[in-house]
């Protein structure tokens, strides 16, 4: 009897799993950091050494692409089918600073196998899972007997973006003409557990601003004066008062404008996941849950905006009292946004919101950083629901959805390209993103090269009988 196409893809898998992990490993060893200097040399090694390895595996086009920061990489492999449609998965291949004195158990680029798990940083995020497309194609190739992919495909995988991705965008805006597609696959993202294979939905965005309010021309004395002028400590105080109402809603005017809200079946499917809050507290190192009424804890972190304090000072800070009216005083506050909401939007209402707030004789400066916008891919949409397949299909087990409280710069592609983004990644919360002893569990690494494996056919099946 012979083998089924997915016993075809396994066996492949198999055979081919010490050599994937060989080039996994090296790749692994090149400390590709974008956010330090000395490394940007590293930084491009890792892009010419990812480009060669993808003409090995067999795009025919690969490609280093400069920009004004760290080179992203480009490659190409068309199905030759007329009627294949474009898919485009994005990923990173720079990675997080580390140090064996920052409490690693080995060294962070000479990477060890422990216990079935791969450990050395960027193993999870985010080389190791963009790497198992590579095994994934020539998976699929085997099993199917074809030469090239059911679909085309593309891979943009880029070096910067921890270091906040500051060049893509205008790469993407760039090079949309080679980057055109009809779908995005992102991988670089995670899974609920080990247990719990999950597709993740969407991924909220953000935006950040620094208020400085500013009254006397210098710090003054608070016996002749206070009570008497405006103190702008005590108004960066009322302002963040202002923030929420009691329901722990957000009050600015206009900030929900857009939000497009949880449907029945969503919160259904979150209700559904084996989520422990205990458990979750203790990972957030917090003693109680709180946020908008009327919302769980993963509705609040996934699919509700918010707006939080991550900094807040004026006036004297040393030892003792210092009896002061300070000159300034400033607070830094961030916004995860979701669905439906425009940053530019949410920008205007904060202002406005501020200047309302800022009593006569303060005089207040904002500044508002780049902003992250949300994406979002409706849990019906066809190509959402190959994923799912190829999932099943890997893991054996029914798929439940997730979505990220983080933000990513998946939304630039589904901005510039038009194209809905789809995410697939195997990572589980263990593996320590950007912590000391980053891992990826093998066993999951190699379900993600099936999981790609069997995605492209699935995906060229949906297109062709596609209405």
């Amino acid at each position: 009897m012979s083998d089924t196409p997915d016993s075809a893809v396994r066996t492949y898998i198999e055979h081919h799993r010490a050599a994937f992990l060989d080039d996994l490993v090296e790749w692994l060893r090149i400390p590709s950091v974008s956010a330090q200097p000395d490394h940007a040399t590293d930084v491009r090694r890792s892009a010419d050494w990812l480009a060669a390895k993808l003409k090995e595996t067999g795009f025919p086009t690969a490609e280093v692409w400069p920009t004004p920061g760290a080179p992203a990489v480009f490659a190409e492999w068309p199905s030759g089918d007329p009627q294949a449609p474009t898919v485009l998965v994005y990923g990173h291949h720079d990675v997080q600073p580390a140090a064996r004195e920052d409490g690693w158990h080995s060294e962070p680029f000479e990477p060890v196998v422990r216990e079935n798990r791969l450990y050395a940083r960027g193993a999870a995020d985010d080389k190791g899972q963009v790497f198992f497309h590579t095994l994934g194609v020539r998976a699929h190739l085997a099993a199917t007997g074809r030469t090239a992919p059911a679909v085309n495909l593309k891979l943009l995988i880029e070096g910067e973006e921890e270091s906040g991705s500051p060049h893509f965008r205008a790469l993407v805006e760039e090079r949309a003409d080679r980057l055109v597609a009809d779908a995005v696959i992102v991988s670089d993202t995670g899974m609920w557990s080990e247990d719990t294979p999950t597709v993740c939905t969407g991924m909220r965005g953000l935006a950040e601003c620094e208020i400085r309010l500013y009254g006397p021309d210098q710090d003054i004395h608070s016996g002749s004066f206070g009570g008497a002028v405006p103190n702008p400590a005590t108004a960066v105080a009322r302002l963040v008062a202002a923030l929420h109402d009691e329901r722990g809603r957000v009050a600015i005017p206009g900030f929900y404008d857009g939000v497009i809200e949880l449907t029945d079946r969503e919160r259904t499917l979150f209700a559904e996941l084996p989520f422990d809050e205990a458990q979750w507290l203790r990972t957030a190192k917090s003693h109680a849950a709180h946020g908008e009424a009327g919302h769980t804890t993963l509705e609040r972190v996934w699919a509700r905006p918010t707006a939080e304090v991550n900094g807040i000072g004026g006036g004297y800070q040393g030892p003792g009292s210092k009896t002061i009216i300070p000159s300034s005083a400033m607070v830094k506050l961030s916004f995860r946004l979701v669905a439906g909401q425009d940053p530019d939007h949410v920008e205007k209402s904060v202002r406005a919101w501020a200047a309302a707030q800022v009593p006569a004789g303060i005089r207040a400066e904002i500044t508002f950083g780049s902003a992250t916008r949300p994406c979002l891919t409706p849990l019906d949409h066809p190509a959402l629901q190959s994923v799912v397949r190829a999932m099943g299909r890997a893991f054996e087990k029914p798929v439940r959805f997730t979505r990220e409280g983080g933000s990513g710069p998946a939304a630039d592609l589904q901005e510039v390209l038009g194209a809905p983004v789809l995410f697939l990644g195997i990572s589980v919360p263990s593996d320590g993103w950007h912590a000391p002893d980053e891992k990826v569990e093998l066993d999951l690494l190699l379900k993600g090269v099936e999981t790609s494996a069997h995605l492209w056919g699935d995906l060229a099946e949906y297109w062709r009988h596609a209405p």
